[in-house]
């Protein structure tokens, strides 16, 4: 295997065991849905979550670049980062509704 593509595959793995977190992905899912930067304080009354977890999350995901964030005082505000992972998440979302309901995936495209 091409050097490259193992850094490349390795990098994958990385983000696929940020993304192994329910609590992140839960995060990932509401900014999704929000027009704009979010609070902390925001996304801590929507998840109805604590505060220094979803500040924990918030950073593994900035960390991993999947978030930006801007202070204004003393508040954080925060936005999604990377379009891709959150197709990403929407498509496995899509496969796990799926497996729950017991129906078929789509025609397999390497067929």
């Amino acid at each position: 295997m091409v050097t490259a593509t193992r850094d490349l595959i390795n990098e994958a793995a990385k983000i696929y065991k940020v993304l192994s977190n329910s609590t992140r992905i839960e995060i990932l899912y509401f900014l999704r849905h929000c027009d704009g930067e979010v609070s902390v304080s925001t996304i801590v009354d929507q998840l109805g979550l604590a505060q220094p977890v979803i500040s924990k999350q918030l950073g593994i995901l900035h960390r991993y670049q999947l978030v930006c964030r801007r202070r204004e005082g003393t508040k954080v505000f925060y936005i999604l980062d990377d379009p891709h992972v959150v197709e990403m998440v929407d498509d496995m979302l899509e496969h796990v509704k799926h497996e729950i309901k017991g129906e078929p995936h789509p025609r397999n495209l390497y067929k």
